[in-house]
């Protein structure tokens, strides 16, 4: 059955701008991590994605090696956009990153010319398109100059195979210096990409202060702490969990009476915790966005639907900064 996305879909979430540029993003995002590789059914990640786009979800953001195997992601959602969403390109920013390992060798990740121009390539290749509407540079690179690396991203753009330039896991000072860069370029950059939560509140010291005064947007990876800030283990580590699961998280690193402690919070506002967690993540007005995973439509539906939640109060800010400092 041909996909007629919701008519209504712009009304469901505000769009927000990045930094000093022309370009808005959802409040919410799709991230691609996990749950659209091979091995997920293809028709889930096809209902996740249609649905994400109903709701005003028009950012999907991916990396050239997510997904199982690696590149398996963006493959997956090329299919899904060739059969689903080519009509609607122009409505939509797709993403992508290079900056971990993708392919054996010394020219496989990191940060050189030749690596994030070869995987850029590589990216449009399997989803099929012409350009993506965001590249970043995934990760620091401590070898590689970063004039290097920041002219490997202008090289990205002036080419037309990508239409802005983004950084992802930079400090603040490496942040400031790659935008001196990229000004003197003539290809400002638009948007870094941070993990930030409840319990990773890193950016706070001074990264959020240079995106600001560079005019640079933020969208926040990890805002659940990998599900430690959902009702996922608030009674144990189900089998079938991440933390029982996942190289990326184990059980050691659950805090559940923190999380309990956090919950009520939530239950009082009328929200799951992990709703009021993506919520709070975007109270501040130099959060552009915030990147969400689903593995299920009623899990994105859910997380979504954190935007419908009241404003915090300072009472509550007070509360969850008293709980959230026992994880620092």
């Amino acid at each position: 059955m041909t996909y007629q996305p919701d008519e209504n879909r712009y009304e469901r979430q505000p769009y927000n701008r990045s930094g000093r540029s022309g370009l808005k993003l959802p409040a919410v995002s799709l991230g691609l991590w996990h749950n659209f590789g091979d091995d997920r059914p293809i028709e889930n990640s096809r209902a996740i994605l249609r649905r994400a786009f109903d709701l005003g979800v028009t950012h999907f953001d991916l990396a050239n090696n997510y997904g199982v195997p690696y590149g398996s992601a963006e493959k997956n959602f090329g299919r899904v956009f060739r059969e689903d969403f080519s009509h609607y390109r122009d409505e939509l920013i797709i993403s992508t990153k290079a900056g971990y390992d993708m392919w054996p060798g010394p020219y496989g990740e990191w940060g050189s010319r030749k690596y994030l121009l070869a995987s850029l390539d590589q990216s449009l290749k399997r989803m099929d398109l012409e350009y993506v509407d965001i590249f970043y540079s995934h990760r620091p690179d401590p070898d590689t100059p970063l004039e290097e690396t920041m002219g490997a991203l202008d090289r990205a753009v002036r080419s037309g195979k990508a239409l802005y330039a983004g950084i992802s896991s930079y400090s603040p000072e490496q942040t400031a210096q790659a935008a001196r860069i990229m000004r003197e370029l003539g290809t400002p950059l638009l948007i870094h990409q941070p993990s930030y939560s409840m319990i990773n509140r890193w950016i706070e010291d001074g990264l959020l202060d240079v995106l600001e005064e560079e005019g640079m947007g933020c969208i926040v990876y990890s805002p659940l702490a990998q599900g430690l800030l959902t009702d996922r283990y608030l009674e144990g580590v189900p089998t079938d969990s991440r933390a029982a699961t996942s190289r990326f998280l184990s059980a050691d690193e659950i805090d559940r009476d923190l999380a309990r402690d956090l919950n009520e919070i939530a239950k009082s506002r009328g929200q799951s915790l992990a709703q009021m967690a993506l919520l709070w993540t975007l109270r501040d007005p130099r959060v552009t966005s915030v990147l969400i995973g689903a593995s299920s439509v009623k899990q994105l539906e859910d997380n979504v639907a954190c935007l419908q939640g009241p404003p915090f109060t300072e009472d509550e800010l007070d509360a969850i900064d008293k709980i959230t400092r026992r994880a620092s």
